[in-house]
């Protein structure tokens, strides 16, 4: 009786097995390096051949010429074997009073923002803390800085910014974004490194 069991229960979990964990995943990872191979690969970007970064995953640029990206709290900061938020939600009087003010803080003092008008996504933390996007409206605001910075017309900045917002997926899914990586390649491609600094520059 328990043989009759056992020999199709082994037979059910070895072809489920194969299925699942060799030719199903065989045939996704084959598709997806066929069809869209960047993608299944990392969305990876080079620079004169050399990786900097991916499109997917932020980067903690803080150099007063380069576009900063939103708040992290993987690792020590946009950790991508860390990734993760804070944990914290809105009743938590640390998250308003500490980690939220000290941010808004820094806008007011770095880009001039006001209090009260600073963009969500400057003052918080994403949930894996690798968001590669800020809003336009952050971008926006950090524009003065990078160009007095750079030494450049703050128009040109804001036309680069305008260049490299995405729109909705689709027309109609997420909000409007700025890559930060992307965008701070632009910004090296059409006005240089600044000073003798290579990209990315970091403090």
């Amino acid at each position: 009786m328990i043989r009759n069991q056992i020999r199709p229960a082994l037979t059910a979990t070895f072809v489920l097995m194969v299925i699942t964990g060799a030719l199903y995943p065989a045939a996704v990872t084959g598709l997806a390096q066929l069809l869209f191979p960047r993608q299944a690969n990392g969305s990876l970007v080079r620079v004169d051949g050399r990786v900097v970064g991916s499109e997917l995953i932020a980067q903690g640029f803080t150099g007063a010429a380069y576009f900063h990206p939103r708040p992290s709290a993987a690792g020590e900061g946009w950790d991508a074997a860390a990734s993760g938020g804070s944990n914290r939600g809105p009743t938590d009087r640390r998250l308003a009073d500490t980690l939220i003010a000290s941010e808004v803080e820094r806008a007011v003092a770095e880009e001039g923002a006001v209090r009260g008008r600073v963009p969500a996504d400057m003052a918080t933390r994403s949930a894996s803390g690798l968001d590669p996007h800020v809003s336009p409206a952050n971008a926006a605001l950090q524009a003065g800085r990078v160009a007095r910075a750079r030494g450049v017309d703050p128009a040109r900045i804001r036309t680069l910014v305008d260049a490299h917002t995405e729109g909705r997926t689709l027309g109609l899914l997420g909000e409007p974004r700025v890559n930060v990586l992307m965008l701070n390649l632009a910004l090296d491609r059409e006005l240089g490194h600044p000073g003798t600094r290579s990209f990315p520059a970091r403090a």
